[in-house]
């Protein structure tokens, strides 16, 4: 086995160069911090002492490979197969992380961060495990607390409700009529504004009832539009309002028809602000996919309901950082208007590791 030593500033560093002179097959045998440079003891620097091998077995193998017959191929790929059995043991083992990074990979990994942002995460936890002395569970917890939030703080929203007409679309199923009622109540009740409803959810009467019961409570106007005439009149009829809030119909996000019923039923123009609505509960697939059916109207921002019915918030994380759109509030329960809060980068990172187990 060729073994040979590297100095670098972290261990992605080291591993670039490592694999650029030793090749892929090459493993880590050891690695340590060590100080290097100053005078008489000041002015060091930490850096990170690794030690790499390569079995030369492997890339005489390889090389040999090359040169045989279609036959003689396929013979000596099987014994390379099991070369790299008998190495395998031992690579798994020399390159395992320390454990501390192994945890936060681990936990990120149950949340269901993406490889993306886990990649991201891992060198940069790597570089501070080698340069801080005695890094702790604690230390490593509020450090990642802080990069995320850091990561996430273009997605906070300084202001809302900047326009007259607030529409709020999404899939079947996602509180979309919960969320604006708690919206409506918000501004009424902290505001003092005065506000109305339009529904566009003609397909299921279950809808409309729903609302017109929490416009009668709240002792707002409601009007129910089944096309684009109608919905030109509501908003005619509702000019004198400070705010009106648009619920339009929950249907399967998958048919392209839904998105195109929207756009006839509505013009999304300057006086519009488009809020989509995600729930935290579904797959990181689905709410990828939703986003990229909704793309087509201007969405200004994102709202996230269920908070409360999930412990794993690795998928409202990516897609957060995929669409980079900003979001404006969560929900975390049914209760109107007090189970809504507005949305920061801080609470949704402590979402994030509201499971962590300090040692």
């Amino acid at each position: 086995m060729k073994v040979k030593k590297y100095v670098a500033s972290s261990m992605p560093e080291a591993m670039k160069v490592i694999r650029a002179e030793l090749g892929p097959e090459a493993v880590i045998l050891k690695s340590r911090s060590v100080k290097v440079g100053g005078f008489m003891g000041v002015f060091t620097k930490k850096k990170l002492e690794v030690i790499a091998g390569v079995d030369d077995q492997v890339k005489k193998t390889k090389k040999y490979v090359k040169n045989r017959t279609d036959e003689q191929l396929m013979k000596q790929i099987d014994e390379l197969k099991q070369l790299i059995a008998t190495v395998h043991p031992l690579r798994n083992t020399v390159v395992e992380y320390p454990l501390l990074v192994q945890k936060v990979i681990s936990y990120l990994q149950h949340q269901e961060i993406e490889e993306r942002l886990l990649k991201e995460v891992r060198d940069k936890v790597m570089e501070l495990y080698y340069t801080t002395p005695s890094l702790g569970d604690k230390q490593v917890v509020e450090w990642l607390k802080s990069w995320f939030e850091d990561y996430l703080s273009y997605s906070e929203r300084s202001k809302v409700f900047q326009k007259k007409y607030i529409n709020v679309v999404g899939p079947t199923g996602v509180g979309k009529t919960t969320t604006l009622a708690k919206l409506a109540a918000s501004c009424i009740l902290e505001q003092n504004k005065r506000v109305a409803f339009i529904t566009t959810d003609t397909y299921r009467i279950s809808a409309i009832d729903q609302l017109k019961t929490y416009a009668s409570i709240l002792n707002v106007p409601i009007e129910v539009c089944y096309n684009n005439e109608d919905f030109q009149q509501a908003l005619q009829i509702f000019n004198e309002y400070d705010i009106v809030f648009i619920d339009t119909a929950g249907r399967n996000f998958l048919d392209s028809q839904y998105i195109h019923d929207l756009h006839n039923m509505m013009s999304f123009n300057e006086h519009m602000e488009t809020f989509l609505v995600l729930a935290a509960t579904a797959k990181m697939a689905d709410l990828r996919k939703v986003y990229q059916q909704f793309s087509s109207i201007p969405i200004d921002s994102i709202i996230l309901t269920k908070l409360d019915e999930t412990t794993t918030f690795g998928p409202i994380i990516n897609v957060l950082t995929e669409c980079q759109l900003p979001a404006s509030f969560m929900t975390i329960g049914q209760d109107v208007p007090d189970d809504l809060e507005k949305y920061t980068a801080e609470k949704i990172v402590d979402y994030l590791f509201g499971d962590w187990k300090h040692e």
